[in-house]
C-alpha cells in the first residue's frame, strides 16, 4: 500500500523544527512519525545572514527526524516567514471574452492577473494569490463568477509575497542540507491550518504567531485570509528586558519569562516587564486591525500560538488590549509508537512552537500533486485556478 508521507520544515530565528508525518485515509490529523529540532544559526528577524550556517542547522534537525521516523527525507514542505513577508492588496478587471457574455475561468484568470499588474512587485515573489471579492458589472458576486453572464468582471485580490532574495536563500539552504523543496507556504497560513477551524475562519478572527524575534498575524473572514503582517518584535525582547532588569543570564531570564524559577525575583516587577512588551505587541496588532477596519469586529477573536504564546497571562492581556475573545491554541499531535518499542519523544516538547511545522504537514497533504512539477517560487499561473476553487464558497 502506498503511504502518504509529508515533511514540514519550519526555519525560525531561534530554531529549526522538522516534522515527518503520515496521513491515514480519512484521518483529520496527520500521524507524527518523527521530529527533529536544532538551534538556528545564521538568521536575524527571519532573514538569512549565512546560507551555510542555516544549512547546517537544517541538516541537524533533518538527521534527528530521519533517525526517529525511519523515513529517508527527500522532499519537504517549507514555511516562509520573517519581516519580508507581507500581504498586498490589488484590484483588476477584465472584459468578458465570450460573445454570449458567459464568464469562463480564463476571464477570471485575466482579472486576477490584471490585479497583479497594478501592484509593485519589485524584488518580491508571490507565494499565494487569494481572490477576496468579485464584482460583475459593478455588483458584488456572492459565490463563484464562472458561468454567470455579464460584460465587466472586477476582482480584489490579496497577494501574499516575500522578498525574492530571501526565498532564494531559504531554498538554497534547504537544498544544501540535502533535500528538495516540494512546496512553499507562508508561515501564518500554515499555522492557521493547525490551529483554526472553518467556523472560526468564517466568523472572523485573527491569528497571532508569536515567535522569538517576530510576530506574524493573519486575519480571516468568510473562510479566507484577508490580510497578513509581520512585526519585528517577539518574545526574546521580554527575555532581554528581564535579564537587564535583574542582572541575570539570558537562560535564567527565559525561565522566569515562562513562569518558572521566579523565587529570587520580585514577582510584581516581572509581571510589569512582561506586560509592557505584550502591550506593545498587541498595540501593533490593534493598529493593523484599525487600518483594515476590523478592530473589535472579529467574533472568533484572536488565536495565539507560537513559542511566545506560553507566557503566563497572555490571554488576559490580549483580551484587554484588543477587546476580543482570546485563547492560546496548542495543536493536537498524534504520535505513532513502533511495535515493541518505547514511545519516542522529540528533543524538545511538542508545544505551540511546533504549530507551523504541523500545519505544513497538514497543508502538504491537501496540496500533493497539484503542482509538484513546478518550481515553488514561480507558480502564479498554476495557482490561480487552485486558489479560486479553494477559497470561494
Amino acid at each position: 500500500m502506498t503511504r502518504t508521507i509529508t515533511t514540514g520544515i519550519d526555519i525560525g530565528t531561534s530554531a529549526v523544527r522538522v516534522i515527518v508525518s503520515e496521513h491515514a485515509p480519512g484521518g483529520a490529523l496527520p500521524i507524527v512519525l518523527g521530529a527533529g529540532y536544532a538551534e538556528s544559526r545564521g538568521l536575524k528577524n527571519g532573514y538569512i545572514m549565512s546560507v551555510s550556517d542555516v544549512a547546517r542547522s537544517i541538516k541537524r534537525a533533518l538527521i534527528e527526524a530521519q533517525k526517529i521516523s525511519g523515513v529517508r527525507i527527500k522532499k519537504v514542505v517549507l514555511s516562509v516567514g520573517g519581516i519580508g513577508l507581507e500581504g498586498i492588496n490589488g484590484s483588476g478587471m477584465a472584459m468578458v471574452s465570450r460573445a454570449d457574455g458567459e464568464i469562463t475561468e480564463l476571464d477570471v484568470q485575466k482579472a486576477i492577473a490584471a490585479s497583479e499588474e497594478g501592484v509593485n512587485m519589485l524584488n518580491k515573489k508571490i507565494l499565494h494569490t487569494i481572490p477576496l471579492r468579485f464584482k460583475l458589472d459593478g455588483k458584488e458576486i456572492l459565490g463563484r463568477p464562472s458561468g454567470m453572464r455579464g460584460v465587466k468582471l472586477e476582482v480584489k485580490t490579496l497577494f501574499i509575497v516575500c522578498q525574492e532574495q530571501h526565498l532564494s536563500d531559504l531554498i538554497s539552504a534547504v537544498e544544501e542540507a540535502g533535500v528538495m523543496v516540494d512546496d512553499v507556504i507562508a508561515s501564518p497560513i500554515a499555522a492557521s491550518v493547525a490551529t483554526m477551524g472553518r467556523q472560526q475562519k468564517n466568523a472572523g478572527c485573527v491569528l497571532a504567531d508569536i515567535g522569538a524575534e517576530t510576530v506574524a498575524i493573519a486575519t480571516f473572514e468568510n473562510s479566507i485570509p484577508t490580510s497578513l503582517r509581520i512585526f519585528p518584535i517577539g518574545s526574546t525582547e521580554i527575555t532581554h528586558d528581564i535579564a537587564l532588569g535583574f542582572k541575570i543570564t539570558l537562560e535564567e531570564a527565559d525561565e522566569i519569562k515562562l513562569g518558572r524559577n521566579t523565587a529570587n525575583v520580585p514577582r510584581g516587577r516581572v509581571e510589569e516587564i512582561v506586560r509592557e512588551v505584550l502591550f506593545d505587541i498587541f498595540e501593533l496588532i490593534e493598529t493593523h486591525l484599525k487600518k483594515i477596519g476590523r478592530n473589535g469586529l472579529l467574533p472568533a477573536g484572536i488565536i495565539l500560538t507560537g513559542g511566545g504564546s506560553a507566557i503566563h497571562g497572555i490571554e488576559e492581556i490580549a483580551r484587554q488590549s484588543l477587546r476580543l475573545p482570546a485563547r492560546v491554541v496548542i495543536p493536537s499531535f498524534s504520535i505513532r509508537q513502533k511495535k515493541g518499542e518505547k514511545a519516542w519523544s522529540p528533543s524538545r516538547p511538542f508545544d505551540a512552537s511546533w504549530t507551523t511545522a504541523l500545519g505544513l504537514c497538514m497543508a502538504g497533504k491537501e496540496r500533493i500533486g497539484e503542482y509538484a512539477a513546478d518550481k515553488p517560487w514561480d507558480r502564479l499561473k498554476t495557482q490561480l485556478l487552485s486558489f479560486i476553487k479553494k477559497y470561494l464558497p
